[in-house]
């Protein structure tokens, strides 16, 4: 049987990589519509961030805002904002590594 026939020739590679591209779109397109959610201040402060690093919401507590003054309000934003960036990328990993292993092997001679 011929490396093509095996489906390890050329053309099974590059069925290989075709179906790997549409997954690793199908992926992308659904980290775009999963979120995570962050918070700082004990709750007082809550940030939703889509898998695609896209901010979709800023929650700040009433009782925050009467009592804090307006830095400590900024300083919990920022860590509830860096907070959701890394969830979402751990969120990111999590569903496209799989597929990063799938192009292991291409373009190594194997």
């Amino acid at each position: 049987m011929s490396k093509d026939e095996s489906g390890g020739g050329l053309l099974g590679m590059a069925g290989q990589l075709k179906r790997l591209q549409e997954d690793l779109k199908a992926a992308q397109e659904a980290l775009a519509d999963e979120t995570v959610e962050a918070s700082a201040g004990k709750g007082a402060v809550r940030v939703v961030m889509s898998g695609t690093q896209e901010c979709r919401g800023v929650t700040i507590s009433p009782e925050l805002l009467k009592e804090a003054e307006a830095e400590k309000v900024q300083d919990l934003v920022c860590l509830a904002v860096n907070q959701a960036i890394r969830d979402s990328q751990s969120l990111a990993a999590r569903r496209l590594g799989p597929l990063a292993k799938g192009l292991t092997g291409f373009g190594s001679g194997k």
